[in-house]
């Protein structure tokens, strides 16, 4: 079985584990009310998509 012959680095390690993050949200302006909001869903604010009223606001 293979065995490492020298212990890793805690700076090989950590420069490793660097990448593992979070991304933030891709946000587009809503083309209705021009909020952001997330692409290719209902807008939050206004309840349209594709120009169209998904959801009534009261």
């Amino acid at each position: 079985m293979a065995v490492p012959s020298r212990i890793t680095s805690k700076a090989k390690a950590r420069m490793r584990k660097a990448h593992i993050k979070l991304s933030s949200p891709n946000l587009v302006e809503c083309p209705q009310c021009h909020e952001p909001m997330l692409a290719h869903r209902v807008c939050k604010n206004c309840g349209y998509y594709g120009g169209k009223a998904i959801v009534e606001k009261k």
